[in-house]
């Protein structure tokens, strides 16, 4: 008597080797950065790019991320790297920052959203990078949830954020920085924050030297940006302190508890999201975090979550 072999391993818990080998092959794998999981697809394989924006259901105007193996790789994608750009790359990777820079020509406008400028990081997770270097050096990776809802921390958040048709998982655990990137604009004249994260405009002064440009229109567009994203699908209430959300509670209602330290309250901001959104609660209650540099990026995110489309 035969039996049939044993697969390899679970279909949406491939391998390394497996992961490596659907994108590859023109698929697309959800990843582990330092800050969210992402769907990550050969950056030059237009059909591939393509797929992610499907399974996303994101507007094709929206650009995507480039993510590298490091920042040697930069000229194959930027038209030019300004000084402050280099110093960026050398201080801050592999790490939650991402740079926007003038793009090459020969960049495909399918993940820059139309515009002339590409937006880049390396991260900073073991698995990424080895799954960046397996594959030819460069991924798309926008995080690996639909469009506008809650960004995972967690394979499981993957698995169950896409109902019954959930893209294979390369599990590499909790996301250390739980938050997305920093993202920063950067041309010949000056920087500016385009989306807030762990590295804040003060840190980031201090390695440009120079401080940042004010927000303007005419900046390039860049992921997360919208008024209305990061959303759980149970409503979000901002409250302006302690009192006023204690007050409105009801007996449905779940109260979101993060930890007093900034950074802290980043890591922990999606893992507790999810978890009260599956809690069958009838809201959702957040106090609104200080109005301070070290909170922007927390602030930030509840902020869009608790906006209404």
């Amino acid at each position: 008597m035969t039996t049939a072999p044993c697969p390899t391993s679970d279909p949406l818990r491939p391998t390394l080797d497996e992961a490596i080998a659907i994108v590859r092959g023109g698929g697309v794998v959800a990843m582990p950065t330092e800050t969210v999981y992402g769907l990550a697809a050969d950056a030059r394989n237009a059909a591939a790019v393509a797929r992610v924006f499907a399974l996303k259901q994101r507007p094709l105007d929206h650009p995507l991320i480039v993510h590298l193996a490091s920042a040697e790789t930069l000229a194959a994608w930027a038209a030019t790297v300004p000084e402050t750009a280099r110093r960026f790359a050398a201080a801050a990777w592999p790490g939650p920052l991402t740079l926007v820079l003038a793009a090459r020509e020969d960049v495909p406008r399918q993940i820059t959203g139309g515009q002339d400028t590409v937006a880049l990081r390396v991260p900073d997770h073991p698995l990424a990078q080895a799954l960046i270097r397996g594959t030819g050096g460069a991924l798309v990776a926008p995080s690996a949830n639909r469009f506008g809802q809650l960004s995972p921390s967690c394979a499981e958040h993957v698995l169950q954020g896409f109902g019954d048709t959930p893209p294979p998982v390369l599990d590499g655990g909790p996301c250390r920085v739980g938050i997305e990137s920093t993202v920063a604009f950067v041309d010949a004249t000056g920087w500016q924050i385009l989306r807030p994260g762990h590295w804040t405009a003060k840190a980031l002064a201090h390695i440009a030297g120079t401080p940042p440009r004010p927000p303007n229109s005419a900046a390039p567009r860049a992921p997360g940006q919208l008024a209305s994203h990061y959303a759980p699908r149970t409503p979000l209430i901002l409250c302006a302190d302690r009192a006023a959300l204690l007050a409105g509670q009801t007996p449905d209602d779940a109260i979101l508890e993060l930890p007093a330290d900034a950074q802290a309250a980043a890591a922990a901001l999606y893992e507790a999201l999810h978890r009260l959104d599956a809690s069958g609660a009838r809201r959702i209650l957040a106090q609104l975090p200080p109005d301070t540099a070290e909170w922007a990026a927390v602030r930030d995110r509840l902020t869009r979550a608790a906006t209404s489309p």
